[in-house]
């Protein structure tokens, strides 16, 4: 298997401000097809945070979704990431399944840093 380096992916557009609004204007950009799973995960971390009275799901909604744009706005990455997870759901062979993760993780640790999120936060 052969293994990029992540600095080989060129982003699409500058990684946006972690708020709702920035998040969503980029995903509108780069991943138009996910702005109704953007907008209902919204609204339920909206209702979430006024019946828990708690800030918790809106930044706990806004750090997954920063990381999510983080990915997108790197078409290549996006799609070795996809490659990546069609790849371990169906091979059987152990190594390769290892291989593939170890690169899911860099790719993965990547968009966390662009994205200002603590691996875990998210």
């Amino acid at each position: 298997m052969s293994s990029q380096p992540d600095h080989s992916y060129a982003p699409t557009t500058p990684q946006p401000a972690a708020t709702p609004e920035a998040l969503r204007a980029a995903v509108a950009q780069v991943a138009p097809g996910s702005l109704a799973a953007f907008d209902a995960e919204r609204a339920e971390a909206v209702q979430e945070a006024r019946a828990e009275v708690s800030a918790a799901p809106l930044r706990s909604f806004t750090r997954q979704w920063a990381v999510n744009v983080a990915i997108a706005r790197h078409p290549a990455r996006a799609a070795r990431l996809r490659e990546l997870e069609a790849l371990i759901a169906e091979t059987d062979d152990l190594v390769q399944a290892r291989e593939a993760a170890a690169e899911v993780g860099r790719i993965l640790d990547a968009a966390f840093a662009e994205a200002g999120v603590k691996r875990g936060d998210a």
